[in-house]
């Protein structure tokens, strides 16, 4: 059995027209929400082996501040430029990628394609606001599997939850 997090990054500031996406910070409320999420996930006794990240800045704050919460260390989190601007079918490669001698894992990335992730993995339709988590038991003993396991949406858990 398989369990994996797919995270969207947290609320990020749009207040620098300037600036490129892929640069843009959270905003205060992200800033806020990321380890508190974090906390939540740690209060409920979740240790994944690994947490992959796009390299967007609001991604992979986000990741750093899961990480933080969790005790993990910054070797914990590997950053993937793959998965920014990317579609679901690339982000099942990420996952049938991942380590198997991890038996959890988290993923943090953007919309749509992590909420049609979700849906890919467990048929269920979900939107996922700003650094909400959606976890997914997957019934396989390997990575390479999960592309065509039928998952199951476990829960949801949003920042105003």
């Amino acid at each position: 059995m398989k369990t994996l997090f797919i995270v969207r990054h947290a609320k990020s500031d749009w207040g620098h027209p300037g600036l490129a996406d892929h640069d843009r910070p959270l905003n205060d409320r992200g800033r806020g929400d990321a380890p508190r999420m974090g906390r939540r996930l740690a209060e409920r006794g979740v240790r994944p082996g690994l947490i992959r990240s796009s390299t967007a800045l609001r991604a992979r704050t986000t990741a750093a501040a899961l990480a933080d919460e969790l005790g993990l260390d910054e070797a914990s989190v590997q950053l993937d430029e793959s998965m920014y601007a990317t579609s679901v079918a690339h982000l099942l490669e990420v996952v049938v990628e991942l380590d198997d001698t991890a038996a959890t894992a988290i993923l943090v990335g953007h919309n749509p394609e992590f909420s049609a992730l979700v849906g890919r993995l467990t048929g269920a339709d979900v939107e996922l606001p700003t650094c909400t988590i959606a976890e997914v038991r997957l019934p396989v003993e390997r990575w390479t599997d999960a592309a065509d396991a039928a998952g199951e949406l476990v829960r949801v858990d949003s920042p105003k939850d």
